[in-house]
């Protein structure tokens, strides 16, 4: 019975460690950067056409979904999702925030990822001081960790 019980708490454990890891990929802009001015990080803003975008999906599988990107994402960045699908359904509210931030950071192709620093004025309006940004680097995940490490310890 010890152990089965014994067992029983090592799997829970082992499935809360692996549950724990996992990054979150925000799609509230507020939010986000509220989390990233308290944790005093970037955002990485992803602008992808996930359901149909190709390099947006080549990006994803070679870098974005990768262990040594969410291990390098968890002491880097917050991350944050802009999406403009085509067949998957979104809230108004994503698709107005997300067709505003394209506008504001000039966005015509995708894959693209902004690295910015929010900054909350006196009046409460947010202001997002662009670091850079990238897109698709061939490579893998270290060749693409380079760029954005380039790009945000600059």
């Amino acid at each position: 019975m010890k152990k089965i019980l014994f067992t029983f708490l090592l799997l829970v454990s082992a499935y809360h460690f692996s549950t724990a890891q996992e990054v979150i990929w925000h799609t509230d802009m507020t939010k986000a950067s509220e989390i990233a001015i308290n944790e005093n990080k970037p955002v990485l803003m992803f602008f992808t056409g996930s359901d149909w975008c190709g390099w947006c999906k080549r990006l994803q599988r070679e870098v974005l979904l990768t262990k040594d990107f969410e291990a390098w994402a968890k002491d880097n960045v917050v991350l944050m999702e802009l999406d403009f699908p085509r067949r998957t359904p979104q809230e108004q509210s994503v698709k107005v925030q997300n067709y505003q931030l394209q506008k504001i950071f000039n966005v015509r192709g995708y894959p693209k990822i902004f690295f910015v620093n929010p900054e909350k004025k006196p009046d409460g309006k947010m202001n997002l001081n662009s670091l850079g940004s990238t897109g698709y680097v061939r490579g893998g995940t270290q060749e693409w960790l380079a760029v954005a490490n380039n790009i945000i310890k600059n």
